[in-house]
């Protein structure tokens, strides 16, 4: 069943007091599914970004219409569904309690307690790909990820490797985008490299919660993976 229908269920299911903020959603969340602890992982994981997308849409002081639809046309709601999200995201627009009592909410939701955790880390990928969805990362977009990677306890080496997947950082990006250090010898490299690929690949990441509506993000990581080590891998093997 679609991870969407699930939602909208979850969302239809919730009485008049659950939607108040993100403590009830949460709350909601943990017990409407506390029998199927890999459809909660997949739940928590949409909630959380659809919730943070719309603070971050929020960031700049105006949410617009093109923000929604760029959400819309990278997870590719059903139309049947939409009106389910929408609901959720407006929500999480209206709540007055701040994005960072929701990404604390949803780190103790989604986290598993240790630095780094890839399952925030896919979050944080989600709300860069929406941030860059126009090609821009604007600056208070930027300050909002930085906050959430805090928060999120993701070390600030590893943030900007996400960053870099996302944003062009320059001669060093594709060293950065590989979280390896220059100097290292190609055989080094390439086994860093591998172990990425199967790190992040698709199904491990549906295996730790990603739904598979969400797969683009896994899609987008891969690409920028494999891009990142053609240009090392060349000018490794030219020097």
């Amino acid at each position: 069943m679609s991870i969407w229908l699930r939602i909208g269920e979850f969302i239809q299911r919730m009485s008049a007091s659950a939607t108040q903020g993100v403590a009830e959603v949460v709350e909601a969340v943990r017990t409407v599914f506390a029998g199927d602890p890999e459809l909660r992982r997949r739940v928590a994981f949409s909630v959380a970004m659809i919730a943070l997308s719309a603070k971050m849409a929020k960031a700049d002081g105006v949410v617009t219409q093109d923000e929604v639809r760029a959400f819309q046309a990278i997870f590719e709601v059903p139309k049947e569904e939409a009106r389910n999200v929408a609901r959720l995201y407006d929500l999480a627009k209206r709540d007055i309690a701040g994005f960072e009592a929701y990404a604390e909410q949803m780190a103790g939701l989604c986290g598993n307690g240790a630095h780094n955790c890839m399952m925030l880390e896919d979050i944080l990928d989600g709300l860069f790909y929406i941030a860059t969805a126009d090609g821009v990362l604007h600056e208070r977009e930027g300050q909002f990820l930085r906050r959430i990677a805090e928060i999120f306890e993701i070390e600030d080496a590893h943030y900007e490797t996400i960053l870099s997947r996302h944003v062009d950082l320059g001669d060093a990006d594709p060293y950065v985008v590989l979280g390896i250090e220059r100097g290292k010898s190609l055989v080094e490299v390439k086994k860093h490299y591998r172990k990425l690929v199967a790190d992040n690949h698709p199904d491990r990441l549906i295996a730790r919660g990603l739904p598979q509506e969400f797969i683009k993000i896994a899609t987008t990581r891969l690409a920028a993976i494999n891009a990142a080590y053609e240009i090392i891998e060349r000018s490794l093997q030219a020097a």
